[in-house]
Parts: structure tokens; sequence; C-alpha cells
């Protein structure tokens, strides 16, 4: 991990402000959603990408019905959707 040397103080609201070289190096822009990790003791911050819900991968996904879904398992889903039978589940 490469260390800045920027130290930032969290305020009231426990909110922190990355600095604008920060940002523009990592092409972070106003109201960018960014994903929170914990590892350890450290806080780590990272630049959201939505991800496929089945496969994981970050490209060429799309929204359907709420959910992200990749180019790849869209096709797979549509390939097998007319050799599916619907079954009816008893609750």
């Amino acid at each position: 991990m490469k260390s800045t040397g920027i130290v930032r103080r969290v305020d009231e609201l426990g909110r922190v402000v990355l600095p604008i070289e920060l940002r523009r190096t990592l092409d972070i822009e106003i109201r960018n959603p960014l994903e929170i990790y914990v590892e350890g003791d450290m806080v780590i911050l990272k630049k959201y990408e939505p991800a496929c819900i089945f496969c994981g991968e970050a490209k060429e996904v799309v929204d359907f019905k709420g959910k992200i879904i990749c180019s790849s398992c869209a096709r797979e889903l549509a390939a097998e959707a007319p050799e599916k039978k619907l079954r009816k589940f008893d609750g």
C-alpha cells in the first residue's frame, strides 16, 4: 500500500474530505459511489464498479429489473430460458 502523506480529520458527522489531487488522480467525481472495506485496522475506500450478480464480471454490464447482469450471463440465460419449464412452487 502506498502512503500519500496526506492526513485529514474526521468531522463531527463522521466525514472525511478526499483532497482534489487524489480525486483527480483516481477519477473520482462528485456523487460517485465508493465501496468501503475493512481489513484489520484499515479502512479502504474503492471506487464502486457494478458487477454481474452471477459471475462478478464488471465489464459490459446492464441493469435488468434492478439487478446487474453481464452480457455473457444474459446470453446464457436467454439460451436456457426456452429449454426450462416453469415450475409452480408450493409455499
